[in-house]
């Protein structure tokens, strides 16, 4: 986090050749990004349709080339990645720090990282939390699930910081921003892992869910291979209880993101306020499925995401004063 706050903070940002493509052909490289987000994570592109159009750009490329790496080892073609695979497509990402993109979505992305002060380091990150994802499906304790979450969406805060800009008039440490940005993407990982219990368990033999936890309730791996739902249909008590404990963990980052989001730039806070709450409501959906994260998907209906985009445009108006 130290580099990128440095980078960000220096008047230099990334020394990176402009990219000579013609006829519109980057701005197409951007819309395809664009596309892409629009089409695969719904919630998060309405969020940068609150963005200035910059932004919305670089967001847009910064999450494509994520997604292009998540689907290494979690997309069609997962069986067939190795080590190796991953060693590839981290020299490209090097190259494309240096101005050498192989293909127009990663063009995109050379164009924001000229354009904007974001470091390569979380890019790395991320490429070792999908090795991690290639020879882990068990994680022991919350410290090494934290690293995990870190590396596949605390990364994300790290890399689209820059481009979403600090409140000019806060004078304080960067630290507390990039902090409270890290928080966000771990509380987002979470939640992720906790709706998507059942679907991992089931179809990956994954469990995220830390095993010294689990024990903590008396609940044994094949429990939840299983499914935690008792003759019934009810869930299981004491995976009920279970399920609040990681609801709690997760609220506290998402507090802690809250202390940080008004830090930012008066374009930034009405979107990251949004994907906050919207992401938030995920953990609510879970209350109201009674836990159930086997059976039934925790969902955000159309209708309460649209509601909460004025709630959101409240804290966004009345910030905090820095």
């Amino acid at each position: 986090m130290r580099a990128c706050i440095q980078l960000h903070s220096s008047s230099k940002g990334n020394a990176i050749p402009k990219l000579n493509w013609q006829g519109g052909l980057l701005e197409q490289a951007y819309e395809r990004c664009g596309t892409v987000t629009s089409e695969y994570a719904k919630t998060f592109y309405l969020g940068t349709q609150l963005m200035t159009p910059a932004q919305s750009k670089a967001v847009w490329a910064i999450y494509v080339w994520c997604r292009r790496t998540d689907e290494l080892v979690d997309g069609p073609n997962a069986d067939r990645i190795t080590p190796q695979a991953l060693d590839r497509w981290e020299e490209r990402l090097e190259s494309l720090f240096e101005g050498r993109p192989y293909d127009e979505l990663d063009a995109a992305l050379t164009d924001t990282v000229a354009q904007f002060p974001i470091h390569i380091q979380p890019f790395r990150d991320m490429i070792e939390g999908m090795r991690m994802d290639l020879v882990k499906t068990r994680y022991q304790t919350f410290d090494e699930l934290y690293e995990y979450c870190y590396r596949v969406a605390g990364t994300v805060a790290l890399m689209t910081m820059p481009v979403m800009g600090v409140n000019p008039k806060f004078t304080g440490q960067m630290e507390k921003v990039y902090g409270a940005a890290l928080a966000l993407g771990v509380a987002n990982q979470l939640t992720n892992i906790l709706r998507d219990v059942g679907e991992d368990a089931d179809q990956r033999n994954r469990i995220y869910v830390p095993l010294e936890d689990l024990e903590m309730f008396n609940i044994s791996e094949k429990e939840v291979l299983a499914g935690m739902q008792r003759p019934d249909g009810s869930v299981d008590p004491r995976w009920t209880a279970f399920m609040k404990f990681q609801i709690d963990r997760a609220q506290t980052f998402f507090a802690e993101a809250e202390s940080g989001v008004d830090l930012l730039s008066d374009k930034a806070r009405w979107p990251v306020w949004s994907a906050l709450i919207l992401y938030r409501q995920i953990l609510d959906a879970i209350e109201r499925n009674n836990y159930d994260n086997f059976s039934r998907r925790a969902y955000v209906p159309k209708w309460r995401k649209f509601a909460s985009l004025p709630v959101a445009l409240g804290h966004a108006l009345l910030p905090v004063r820095p």
